[in-house]
């Protein structure tokens, strides 16, 4: 043990096709650092969904997140900016700051952490195992719309509104005045 009471971190490592595999709304999410991996600092997870998946209109309230877009295009809207990102590019979303996602290519793998950890718990929460290494059919991925609020809640995440991209800037009263 440390002085703060964890444990000593290990090496953690996990090669391409390695996690815990879950179909999470309609995309294939590969756990490769769980919270309790690692000392609760961050959840990592792998994500590969097709074009139109994407996460409903949510703001965190207990941690900040980023993705990092390894193939394909996204694009994101963070507090009213819209950012098209393609592969290589970086986002950060603030806790406290509405955002949402949508992939706009026909398939994207990105990256998705959270600091400090969790979000693998509200995963595994709303997912399930993956029977295979690829995207759920559409038939299989529905969005559970009653379960999703309740869960999310449990993690600390408000659901705001459903998954797209706003036409117009909405005001939820999360927005920081910025000077």
């Amino acid at each position: 043990m440390t002085e703060t009471g964890r444990s000593a971190p290990i090496a953690l490592h996990r090669a391409e096709g390695e996690g815990e595999a879950l179909w999470f709304l309609d995309f294939l999410a590969t756990v490769k650092g769980s919270s309790a991996e690692m000392n609760g600092a961050a959840s990592v997870i792998e994500h590969l969904g097709r074009r139109g998946s994407g996460s409903p209109l949510h703001v965190h309230h207990n941690d900040d997140e980023w993705w990092y877009v390894l193939d394909g295009e996204m694009a994101f809207w963070v507090a009213g900016q819209v950012i098209q990102a393609k592969t290589g590019a970086f986002v950060y979303g603030p806790r406290h700051v509405p955002h949402t996602f949508l992939v706009t290519s026909d398939e994207a793998r990105f990256l998705h952490v959270t600091e400090p950890g969790g979000f693998d718990g509200f995963t595994r929460s709303l997912g399930r195992p993956a029977r295979a290494l690829e995207i759920p059919s559409e038939e299989i991925a529905p969005l559970d719309l009653e379960r999703l609020p309740a869960i999310a809640a449990e993690y600390g995440i408000e659901v705001l509104g459903p998954p797209g991209i706003p036409t117009a800037i909405p005001d939820f009263g999360h927005q920081k005045e910025t000077p």
